[in-house]
């Protein structure tokens, strides 16, 4: 349950990773994409909610009518954490800082015997020293083997929406913001149960054909707006882990209606656009911003 949950969390709520390489075989895009889209407003300020899937397959489609209007209209974007491809050195500092330790045990005696000689076989895929695996917190190392298996997929964190965003404002001239650093986002994960982060690195060593199916289910969920779908998949896989939720989903949505209600206070549009995960579900942004009694309508 939990392994299901973290791999999909590095597609719907926040990883930050920076998936690269050369593409494979491509899932089957939709047909008439439709990804969710919400608005909150007062009468002089309008935000645009929007749910991403942070990593993508190449020349996938997502783009409609309705949001290319919300972009256009919009005086800014905010998003959960600014990742620059081009320039990682802020991810690397904070990676090292909070990915790093000395006196951990070996990385081999973190994962099941059965599935040690599938860990060195990961590991060797990477440009990384093998002694430095075994310094690395058992979150970091498991990030570490799931961007290189997302790279075999064809996926890749600047194809995603959320770089795809950041472009489009950045060549327009508007400003960009950010809900978290970078240590704020992977100290989340530096807080899980050492259960849940084994869970997490032996996800990363599943051949990636046994990971196919799954994102390409995460990808169709998506792209056609399936909220439900979306708030399934996280209330069944959280359902026995109170932990996992508050901090990964709750705790980080209530800071974040704080932010949307403190931004209606001033004049302006903003696209506000977060992992679809925070945007589905009893706890999602949506419904904690119509308990406090605003009215949130759905665009697309």
């Amino acid at each position: 349950m939990v392994l299901k949950l973290l791999r999909r969390a590095a597609a719907f709520l926040a990883v930050p990773m920076l998936a690269s390489g050369a593409a494979a075989s491509q899932p089957a895009k939709p047909a008439t994409p439709r990804p969710a889209l919400w608005e909150v407003s007062d009468p002089d300020t309008k935000i645009y909610l929007f749910g991403t899937i942070h990593l993508l397959p190449k020349n996938y489609s997502w783009r409609t009518q309705a949001l290319n209007r919300a972009i256009a209209s919009s005086d800014s974007l905010v998003v959960e954490t600014i990742i620059d491809p081009k320039n990682p050195a802020e991810l690397a500092r904070e990676l090292v800082r909070l990915g790093y330790a000395e006196g951990l045990p070996p990385l081999a005696s973190r994962v099941d015997a059965s599935k040690r000689q599938k860990l060195e076989a990961a590991i060797a895929k990477t440009s990384i020293p093998r002694a430095a695996f075994d310094r690395m917190r058992t979150w970091a190392a498991a990030f570490t083997l799931l961007g290189v298996q997302f790279k075999e997929l064809g996926m890749h964190g600047e194809e995603g929406v959320d770089n795809n965003l950041r472009s489009a404002f950045a060549a327009a001239g508007k400003p960009i913001g950010q809900l978290e650093t970078n240590g704020e986002q992977l100290g989340f994960f530096n807080a899980l149960p050492e259960k849940a982060q084994r869970a997490l690195l032996e996800g990363a060593l599943e051949a990636p054909k046994e990971t196919t199916g799954d994102f390409t289910s995460m990808l169709k969920t998506w792209a056609a707006g399936d909220v439900e779908g979306i708030a399934r998949t996280f209330n069944d896989q959280l359902a026995d882990s109170p932990d996992l939720m508050e901090g990964l989903i709750r705790r980080r949505n209530l800071n974040w209606t704080a932010w949307i209600q403190r931004r209606l206070a001033a004049p302006g549009t903003v696209l506000f656009a977060v992992g679809a995960g925070h945007l589905a579900g009893e706890h999602s942004v949506q419904a904690m911003l119509q308990r406090e009694g605003y009215r949130v309508k759905r665009l697309q």
